[in-house]
């Protein structure tokens, strides 16, 4: 008996497809999964780059990955994309967690352009990629340390933000939990928030808003 079972129809139920989360996974359980996947398309998230060298060649060389997100997908491009949400980071150090939410819309048909490094330490930084951001009509904030462009971020823009908590950051900004506090006490109304480095999870909330968004009323 198998000790998985791959949920075939939760993008029919959810509008999000099914992904495997590769993390606290053996090599053989996620080589079982890809075998299993057969030549239906599959999104791999927190697959290490040891854990992606130790599958077997007939299923390594099925997969797109990227070690930078530590993201995978297998069965191939989704063709052709439509517009969909921008990805904000403030620091060169918060791009493993926006390329992983950028390579899960891409994974879904959505274009999602990453802005990096427009930290608010540097506001002109930002200020000068605003026209550009503003035309999206969902924005992915990603950022560390502090946080503070969340808050920047969705006070500038009319597009609902999804804020991402990175755990970048050394002594109280440790672990993410200072930028998920700050995100979390953002005085600016109507900013949402996920978990630490859930760039992932940031994605699959951006779909869902951007296909409620295209439903017919």
């Amino acid at each position: 008996m198998s000790d998985f079972e791959i949920d075939w129809d939760r993008e029919a139920r959810t509008g999000v497809a099914e992904a495997v989360l590769c993390d606290g996974k053996t090599v053989a359980q996620i080589a079982a999964i890809l075998e299993a996947t057969g030549p239906r398309r599959m999104f791999l998230t927190r697959l290490s780059e040891e854990a992606h060298a130790a599958l077997p060649d007939a299923v390594r060389t099925g997969l797109e990955y990227d070690p930078l997100s530590r993201t995978a997908v297998h069965g191939g491009p989704a063709g052709t994309l439509v517009d969909g949400p921008v990805v904000v980071c403030a620091g060169t150090s918060d791009l493993p967690v926006a390329r992983e939410a950028s390579r899960a819309l891409v994974f879904a048909g959505y274009a999602a352009p990453v802005i990096a490094d427009v930290g608010v330490a540097g506001l002109w930084r930002l200020m000068a990629r605003l026209p550009e951001i503003r035309t999206h009509r969902v924005v992915i904030a990603v950022a560390g340390m502090e946080g503070a462009l969340f808050s920047v971020l969705s006070g500038l823009v009319a597009a609902p933000v999804i804020a991402v908590p990175t755990s970048v950051g050394y002594g109280v900004a440790t672990g993410g939990r200072a930028a998920l506090s700050s995100a979390l006490a953002s005085c600016a109304a109507g900013l949402v928030t996920v978990n630490i480095d859930n760039g992932f999870g940031a994605a699959t909330a951006a779909i869902r808003l951007l296909r409620a968004m295209d439903a017919p009323h």
